[in-house]
């Protein structure tokens, strides 16, 4: 059975939905979110030979990955042009350019950004609804799709109940252990993104504490 996390409908006080966004910056400062979405964005540019990246970043909440991201990539030489994409306006702050929409029907035209990129995403999918964001991802972007996400592992479940003491809000508690229970293995990620890509154009990483980074290069018959 799937259960729904709390933050996807902010099923909480305005103060509780506040801290468990603190909380996932933790996660992504901390356990290595940002440094995963770095290195994907890094790796497209050094294969690409760019120098500059337009991407937009689907369901990229406050942003807080993508300034991070911006930052990082500076130490590279490469310039970030970054729009976050989320659901709710609750859930951004206006510290980067952002547009509510829906993350299965992108409202921008074909090959907009060089790069669609999502973070902590995939697992709130259902996998028909993974393939639907994908095909999206892809008919926007000029040159990959990027995904960082969670790896289900009973190891990476037990370290999201240890994590307990370190959780701000009651949301985070419910949410970190039904995020890995969602999350999808690097396996069942393959098998599914291969229904739509050749498996030439995917790649597939395991990035510290049990997060998987995947690149989908753009085939040039989708341009």
């Amino acid at each position: 059975m799937v259960v729904p996390e709390l933050l996807d409908s902010d099923a909480g006080t305005p103060r509780e939905v506040e801290q468990s966004i603190v909380d996932l910056r933790m996660f992504n400062r901390a356990f290595g979110g940002v440094r995963t979405v770095a290195s994907l964005l890094r790796r497209i540019a050094d294969k690409r030979q760019l120098k500059e990246l337009s991407w937009v970043d689907v369901a990229g909440s406050e942003g807080f990955v993508t300034i991070a991201a911006e930052k990082a990539l500076v130490q590279s030489r490469i310039k970030l042009f970054s729009v976050v994409l989320d659901r709710a306006s609750t859930h951004m702050n206006g510290a980067t350019p952002a547009v509510c929409g829906d993350a299965l029907a992108l409202p921008f035209r074909d090959n907009s950004f060089d790069v669609v990129g999502s973070s902590l995403f995939l697992h709130h999918l259902e996998p028909e609804e993974a393939l639907r964001f994908a095909a999206e991802g892809l008919r926007v972007a000029r040159h990959a799709l990027i995904i960082h996400d969670l790896v289900r592992h009973p190891w990476h479940l037990a370290l999201s109940y240890l994590g307990f003491p370190l959780y701000r809000s009651r949301i985070t508690r419910h949410d970190a252990p039904a995020s890995v229970r969602r999350a999808y293995t690097e396996d069942e990620v393959r098998e599914m993104l291969t229904r739509i890509v050749e498996p030439a154009n995917l790649e597939i990483q395991r990035f510290y504490l049990y997060r998987m980074g995947v690149i989908v290069w753009k085939q040039p018959s989708m341009i």
